[in-house]
């Protein structure tokens, strides 16, 4: 095999951007020494992997797992077998397959001695427990956009929110990876869908694949950080208001969503993407940019606000993830979702990559192909 390449980061910057500009780099990766690898260890060529929001934070220490210095990103790859330890049930794999990888499992956030082995690279090992078998209906670049996205829509709307066929729920961020999950899972379990963004142009994306309705929250008045939206949220539910808020945004817009919602509703933390930079960067966290929420809002509209973190859910209470994955596999085999994939990147395009998902251009998921030289 010849030499491969691979991303790498040797240090937190302050700042996402910062980090990707001047912590990111290219170098060479040969093929891992098969003699070096453990009995249940599995060789994968890469073929595609996700680029996550996660996988931004990660550079500047900013995110609540930092793997150890120097790492390669790429939390959710998928690829084929290049070679398996001995110990390895050569019925559940074998050379040639097409297979995922399970993040929570192997890559930079997971625990143990995997985590350099991410997915912005040619090469990548995995432990035999993280493999899992790819679906044959997906694509390699959707495959690596399944796991993250709809598990974290999974956890949060039907875990924590017990979204319901004939309920409202309002999405924030639905043009990206988790709340483009959103939707096609608030659809699938019969609900009606309210989605919000900032680009009419991503917004129509969202409306095609379910959305019942789209509304367009960039401020117009330069002294607003978000438009105000309640009355257009208020005449699409016969002013009564949503029944679950889902936002992976927040800052000002969770501040104008207490407003559109009915008394009782749930409403959904899924993450906080309009405010990167709440704990500090370079690995040093805290929080000294914590948001808010108006405390008489919540108590006078008797909400239930919940904090929905899938991964850290999962490690506390591991019980909770097989039968989320099992789900989401299932709807994959009957044809029920399929990730969205807008944009594809190579891997020496890996800093252009990271930069359209810190700028908002990509709709649904993104991916890396380490193996082609150019853009697709």
């Amino acid at each position: 095999m010849p030499t491969g390449k691979k991303a790498q980061i040797t240090e937190f910057s302050e700042t996402p951007l910062e980090g990707v500009n001047h912590n990111l780099k290219i170098v060479d990766q040969p093929i891992p020494d098969t003699n070096s690898l453990g009995d249940t260890d599995v060789l994968i060529e890469v073929k595609s992997s996700s680029i996550g929001w996660v996988d931004l934070l990660m550079t500047s220490g900013q995110y609540q797992h930092q793997p150890p210095l120097p790492y390669t990103p790429g939390l959710e790859y998928c690829g084929e077998v290049l070679w398996i330890g001995k110990k390895v049930d050569e019925k559940r794999i074998k050379i040639g397959d097409k297979v995922m990888v399970d993040g929570f499992v192997s890559g930079p956030r997971s625990p143990g001695k995997y985590q350099q082995y991410g997915g912005f690279a040619t090469y990548a090992v995995a432990p035999m427990e993280a493999i899992i078998p790819m679906p044959s209906r997906l694509s390699f670049d959707q495959a690596c956009n399944l796991l993250g996205s709809y598990e974290t829509a999974y956890h949060c709307l039907i875990t924590c929110g017990q979204l319901k066929a004939g309920e409202t729920v309002l999405i924030h961020g639905a043009s990206g990876a988790t709340g483009m999950a959103a939707v096609h899972l608030a659809k699938l379990l019969g609900a009606r869908v309210i989605a919000t963004g900032r680009s009419d142009e991503k917004l129509a994306v969202v409306k095609a694949q379910g959305a019942d309705f789209t509304i367009n929250i960039k401020a117009t008045n330069p002294d607003e950080k978000v438009r105000r939206f309640r009355q257009e949220v208020k005449a699409l539910t016969d002013g009564k208001g949503v029944d679950v808020v889902y936002d992976g945004v927040g800052g000002p817009i969770s501040d104008e969503s207490l407003r559109c919602v009915k008394f009782g509703a749930r409403f959904l933390i899924v993450g906080w993407a309009a405010t990167p930079f709440v704990s500090r960067g370079k690995g040093k966290r805290g929080a000294p940019n914590v948001n808010r929420l108006p405390t008489n809002l919540i108590m006078m509209k008797g909400l239930k606000v919940l904090g929905c973190p899938s991964v850290i859910a999962a490690q506390h209470h591991p019980e909770i993830r097989p039968a989320r994955v099992q789900a989401i596999f299932q709807w994959v085999a009957e044809g029920k979702i399929t990730p969205y994939v807008s944009h594809t990147f190579s891997l020496s395009n890996i800093k252009e990559a990271m930069k359209a998902k810190w700028n908002g251009q990509i709709i649904g998921g993104g991916a890396v192909r380490p193996s082609e030289i150019r853009d697709c």
